[in-house]
């Protein structure tokens, strides 16, 4: 039986920190748990959106997207779903829906082991809706199916992937991997995009300028070293453009006051990446050989990201003079170089031993911060 009390039947998946279920879901019960959050057409019925709430982040930015979209690829995505169904229709031997659909709620779930096993058991169904990180099209295409073929429709078992209790940045990025493929959105114009439409929040399209220059201007030490084209880069990078924006977006999110009040413009976006700019300068200098090296952490992803942290709250007490900065802060930063060897490749996840990446992100900012003497802001103490 599927259901009991709100229970569902799913297998357990472990991967590294990351846990998240496989369910075989009932395609009429699927349908009453997840919530379309973009419009599908076929035949000129429609799919209404349920309201998205002013602050959900991801659902606003799914949403968007899928409108945005709309704009040029009306035709496209209304012969998609049309596409869809007429397989569903047509296909015998052929299962339906082979592949599965990624579902999210940032509620965490309730999973109990049946009797002697330890990755099957039951599974507590969400308050709210699903979120669908992947297979909108594939869900509306049978919306439509089970109006015309209901008996069929029953007999359909949609597998699904449930990811729970994250962040809403965890959906996001999420939804940026699914959609790095070469006939989809890939990251790079993800993040580029809210530079170019004009419903970008402004505090995304102010981090996007700032991720840009890092990536372009001849003075940065992050130049052509961010990968723009994820899994189709050929060449040597040290972060995901994607994992920067989310850092300097972080900064930018929590200094938003400040920066509208000095004007939010380009000259301001150039102010601030100036500053990253002179922080990782100052940084590969008491890194010494470890910077850039391979056998060395410092300049991966995971120690990046802690050292962005470190230049926000840096940033917050000792900006100015802009003169002399990169002096200034390489001599704050010099007790880093006593640390390099902690960043040794071998032994780096046992000496900041964390249950996952999140976590481990946190701890090399707390590490290296206190190493400085540097004190973190209020908002982030009270995250760790």
């Amino acid at each position: 039986m599927f259901h009991s009390k709100g229970l569902m039947i799913a297998t357990q998946i472990r991967q590294k920190d990351a846990i998240f279920y496989f369910v075989a879901y009932p395609s009429a019960e699927l349908m009453e748990k997840v919530r379309f959050i973009s419009r599908f057409y076929d035949e000129g019925e429609q799919i209404t959106p349920d309201a998205v709430p002013e602050d959900d982040d991801v659902a606003k930015f799914i949403e968007r997207i899928e409108r945005n979209e709309k704009a040029f690829q009306r035709s496209l995505s209304k012969s998609k779903v049309k596409a869809i169904r007429n397989f569903y229709e047509t296909a015998t031997s052929q299962p339906p829906i082979p592949g599965t659909v990624l579902l999210f709620t940032p509620q965490r779930l309730r999973f109990q082991p049946l009797n002697g096993s330890e990755t099957v058991g039951q599974l507590q169904e969400p308050d709210e809706k699903f979120l669908i990180i992947d297979g909108q099209h594939r869900l509306a295409a049978l919306n439509f199916y089970e109006r015309t073929h209901p008996n069929d429709a029953s007999s359909i078992f949609v597998p699904c992937v449930i990811f729970d209790g994250r962040a809403d940045d965890f959906a996001t990025e999420m939804f940026v991997i699914i959609n790095s493929t070469p006939t989809r959105i890939n990251k790079s114009h993800l993040v580029d995009l809210y530079e170019r439409v004009s419903w970008a929040e402004p505090d995304r399209r102010f981090a996007a300028r700032i991720t840009e220059m890092l990536y372009r201007e001849g003075d940065s030490p992050l130049r052509y070293r961010i990968n723009r084209l994820g899994g189709r880069s050929k060449q040597e990078k040290w972060i995901l453009q994607a994992e920067l924006f989310n850092e300097i977006h972080r900064w930018v999110k929590q200094a938003w006051n400040k920066i509208q009040k000095a004007g939010a413009d380009r000259p301001e976006a150039e102010r601030y990446y100036r500053m990253v700019r002179d922080f990782l300068k100052a940084a590969s200098q008491v890194f010494e050989e470890a910077w850039g090296n391979e056998n060395y952490m410092v300049t991966k992803p995971v120690t990046l990201k802690g050292i962005i942290r470190v230049c926000a709250d840096l940033s917050t007490e000792d900006a100015e003079p802009e003169d002399g900065r990169v002096e200034r802060w390489r001599n704050r930063l010099s007790s880093w170089t006593e640390r390099t060897r902690d960043f040794r490749n071998e032994g780096f996840y046992e000496r900041f031993a964390a249950k996952g990446q999140i976590e481990r992100v946190a701890k090399v900012h707390r590490e290296l911060g206190r190493a400085a003497g540097i004190q973190a802001r209020a908002a982030e103490r009270k995250v760790a």
